[in-house]
């Protein structure tokens, strides 16, 4: 199938965000073109990842229910000293092989031309270059992903800030092994183990029984920069010790971008979404929602006559403040050892409360009667009181920063910038 030469938006990368964005231009009525290095039928993400039900209706998806995991299920955050269970949260669990496929058909049915095996050379201006042809766009969305299309050569993402996760579903091959050890971690069939600092600093192994325990979902994830095995590294070793895991049904691995997102999200006529943007929720890595709320608001704000100036400010000034503040918390966390995090966890500083607004991507609400308890389980670990200190003001500043993201690209915009990685030590 060959390309058009000239439409309205010229979208790289086929996978949740830039389907999702090839669906909303679509629905406007907007001429639209969407390609992928890979085939369409292998776009994207390929395994389980959590999502809030508010992303999605936010970004207007009704999933069908083959694409899901059920409703929200109990959290139980493991540590040697303490555990915190989430019973009450907004995370859904959906594979992202029917998401894709969903998206990419309705972008399809709303007119788009969706294009795999299909790569990206470069762009002339307006002119996006494949090696099926050139494309003349309006507008050009690098929705490629991490080490995609770099299409605002944006710069690379430090090795520290890289998470290397892995997920994977898996038949379970004893069903009665498998419940004893739930069992044994007094965790009920088909509520989520979830080991905090399984390899010291940032990294997590969750386990979870689908399907009445027909199969299990393991997704884990670390950062390997900092010295701790990659996420596959230790979802390898998790199967190898528990004889009960069977063939593995489908999952995938990859480089997840922790920091917080891009100061520029778009520079001419090109703009960044999702990965490539690094709009990635930094506690625990999860960019599905956000890439595709992202990927709204973008046709949004250019369907109603607006510039992908106006796109920057009106994503920093909503999302901007709640991302780089979890990206302080994150760096923060990542320099602990298991021993603090579960010393965090049994004298109430992470409590449920906390847990479940960075499951839900949102601000944790401190009640003036949680205060006494907190302050009482910091005074028995005083070595943690500077950095949560500085966590704090960094928090504080960073939302006082992005509520106030120029408009202008002039020397205040320099000022913000300045200002901003000063505030996270960037």
């Amino acid at each position: 199938m060959s390309l058009p030469t000239s439409v309205d938006v010229a979208i790289v990368g086929a996978g949740t965000s830039g389907a999702a964005a090839a669906r909303y231009f679509a629905e406007q009525g907007a001429r639209v073109v969407c390609v992928d290095r890979r085939p369409l039928a292998e776009a994207g993400a390929r395994w389980v990842n959590g999502i809030t039900r508010t992303a999605m209706a936010e970004a207007g998806i009704e999933l069908p229910a083959s694409a899901g995991f059920g409703e929200p299920h109990p959290f139980h955050l493991v540590s040697d000293a303490g555990r915190v269970v989430v019973r009450d949260h907004d995370v859904i669990d959906v594979d992202m092989r029917a998401l894709v496929a969903l998206l990419q058909r309705q972008a399809q049915e709303a007119g788009a031309v969706m294009q795999g095996e299909t790569s990206v050379l470069g762009r002339d201006r307006d002119v996006l270059i494949t090696d099926q042809g050139r494309v003349r766009a309006r507008w050009i969305i690098d929705a490629s992903g991490l080490a995609g299309a770099r299409l605002l050569d944006q710069s690379a993402v430090g090795t520290a800030h890289l998470c290397a996760a892995a997920q994977a579903v898996f038949e379970v091959k004893d069903n009665e092994a498998a419940r004893a050890w739930f069992a044994a971690a007094d965790i009920p069939p088909g509520e989520v183990y979830a080991r905090l600092g399984v390899a010291g600093g940032f990294s997590v192994l969750n386990v979870r029984l689908h399907d009445g325990g027909h199969t299990v979902g393991v997704l884990t994830g670390s950062i390997p920069s900092l010295g701790f095995p990659s996420g596959k590294a230790i979802l390898d070793r998790f199967v190898r010790e528990h004889a009960w895991v069977g063939a593995r049904v489908f999952g995938g691995q990859g480089a997840i971008p922790l920091r917080r997102p891009y100061d520029r999200l778009a520079r001419d006529n090109v703009a960044l979404l999702g990965d490539a943007a690094c709009q990635v929720f930094p506690a625990h890595g999860s960019g599905i929602g956000a890439g595709i709320v992202a990927a709204r608001m973008l046709a949004s704000t250019l369907g109603a006559g607006g510039t992908l100036r106006d796109y920057e400010v009106a994503w920093h000034r909503r999302w901007g403040g709640l991302f780089a503040a979890y990206d302080a918390f994150r760096r923060w966390n990542q320099t602990m050892d298991p021993v603090q995090l579960g010393e965090l966890m049994a004298g109430g500083v992470l409590d449920p409360s906390f847990a479940r607004a960075g499951m839900d991507q949102t601000m944790p609400r401190l009640s003036l009667g949680a205060l006494p308890p907190k302050a009482r389980a910091l005074s028995k670990q005083p070595g943690l009181v500077p950095g949560l200190a500085r966590v704090m003001a960094q928090v504080g500043a960073a939302h006082l920063l992005s509520a106030v993201y120029p408009r202008s690209e002039n020397r205040r915009f320099s000022a913000w910038q300045l200002g901003m990685a000063r505030v996270l030590a960037v």
